[in-house]
């Protein structure tokens, strides 16, 4: 049996961030991911005025409740999702002159349902070149709140940053979905919000938001689930066994479900309170899966899926179009090239099975959750290279040594 040590979550990481900032008093992170995206929203709060003294494995950060630092503040967003949405909502709930921005490819995508939020609430908010995108200034005052009506249909990140800063409005926030996708993601949001001090809730297609202040913590980062994802298929396609300690049935994220589906696929899984552990049985069954819920794992599922022994169905899962890069475009591109038999929808990609050929260049597309899907099949498939290895930090920047490690230990 393997046991590999995973990074700790992405989004308990950066929503843990943004509620440390927003309690009264200091809170300390333990264990928080240490990468691109972490980073990048760890400065972002600085150039907010934020407190944020970053030790190895452990964060502190002093809350400021009443908002920002400063009186302006110019940041940068780099690459991360997270950091592009939730800190613009930050801002807006304080006073002062904020401008954001981001890469070219986080500018590609889309913050208006956010935004247009935040502008029925009263936030005094421009789009500086393409409306619904960064870059973005803010003329922050402060926020009322009250209720609203917003599709999250396109990402549930837009719903989190108007949930976290729900307790800092003046009355409170009454947030009614027309339509939602990553629901888990919602589910990591309150579960946190109220281990933070504030009873946020779900009453149907409406969540509730009091205006109760946040109040500082001492938080542990659960190891991410999106990640495990990799080796847990690493495992499931080769054969081996692979336990990924402190994931396990207590976890706050959904992506944790990605172990079901390997199982429904033929591989044993064990879910303990403690760790979770995949084992390979040298089959691997197709299936029709609807991935709505975790389609940060589509990538991982499509990459092995050349391998069983049916046809594999990924159904619902649209808002992949619209994450780092189009996802199912980039899986079906990568897929062809390998001379695999694959189709694609609007919201759906089918992959027969086939033994993929090398040797090929798989185009990552600037997206980490690309290199490291297609990293995994080339355990099975000689001569897979990457067009940009590098783009893993955003996420897990020891990828490539983690995964020369299960090579070398499989010997495969």
């Amino acid at each position: 049996m393997t046991v590999v040590q995973i990074p700790g979550s992405k989004s308990v990481t950066a929503r843990a961030l943004y509620l440390a900032a927003a309690a009264e008093g200091v809170t300390t992170l333990r264990q928080p991911l240490l990468s691109d995206d972490s980073e990048g929203f760890a400065e972002g709060l600085a150039s907010l005025g934020y407190r944020v003294d970053r030790q190895p494995g452990v964060w502190t950060i002093e809350g400021r409740p009443a908002g920002p630092g400063v009186a302006s503040a110019d940041v940068y967003c780099r690459d991360g999702a997270t950091t592009a949405r939730f800190l613009p909502a930050l801002a807006a709930a304080g006073h002062g002159s904020f401008r954001f921005d981001a890469s070219a490819q986080m500018r590609r995508r889309p913050l208006g349902p956010l935004t247009q939020a935040l502008r029925e609430l009263g936030v005094d908010l421009v789009h500086e070149q393409a409306e619904g995108h960064h870059p973005l200034r803010i003329e922050a005052d402060g926020i009322k709140g009250g209720a609203l009506t917003l599709d999250a249909g396109l990402s549930s990140q837009f719903l989190t940053a108007l949930l976290l800063t729900g307790p800092l409005t003046e009355q409170g926030l009454e947030i009614t979905v027309t339509d939602l996708v990553s629901v888990p993601y919602v589910e990591i949001t309150l579960a946190m919000m109220n281990r933070f001090g504030n009873p946020a809730r779900r009453e149907g297609d409406t969540f509730v938001v009091p205006p109760v202040p946040y109040a500082a913590t001492d938080y542990l980062i659960e190891p991410d689930a999106s990640t495990a994802s990799y080796v847990f298929a690493a495992a499931a396609l080769t054969g081996n066994t692979v336990t990924v300690p402190g994931l396990g049935a207590g976890s706050l994220q959904g992506d944790l479900r990605f172990a079901e589906v390997l199982r429904e696929m033929g591989a044993d899984v064990s879910i303990t309170p403690e760790f979770t552990t995949v084992t390979g049985t040298g089959r691997l069954r197709g299936v029709t899966v609807t991935m709505r819920d975790i389609s940060d794992t589509v990538p991982t599922l499509a990459a092995i899926a050349p391998f069983a022994d049916g046809p594999v169905r990924i159904e619902d899962v649209y808002n992949t179009r619209v994450k780092e890069c189009d996802r199912l475009a980039a899986c079906e591109q990568n897929l062809a090239a390998l001379g695999v038999p694959v189709t694609t929808g609007r919201d759906w990609i089918e992959i027969r099975p086939a033994r993929p050929t090398g040797p090929v260049e798989i185009a990552c597309h600037g997206d980490h959750r690309i290199a490291m899907s297609f990293s995994i099949t080339g355990l099975r498939t000689s001569g897979i290279t990457l067009d940009d290895p590098g783009c893993v930090r955003k996420t897990f920047p020891g990828f490539h040594d983690a995964l020369a490690a299960l090579r070398a230990e499989w010997g495969v």
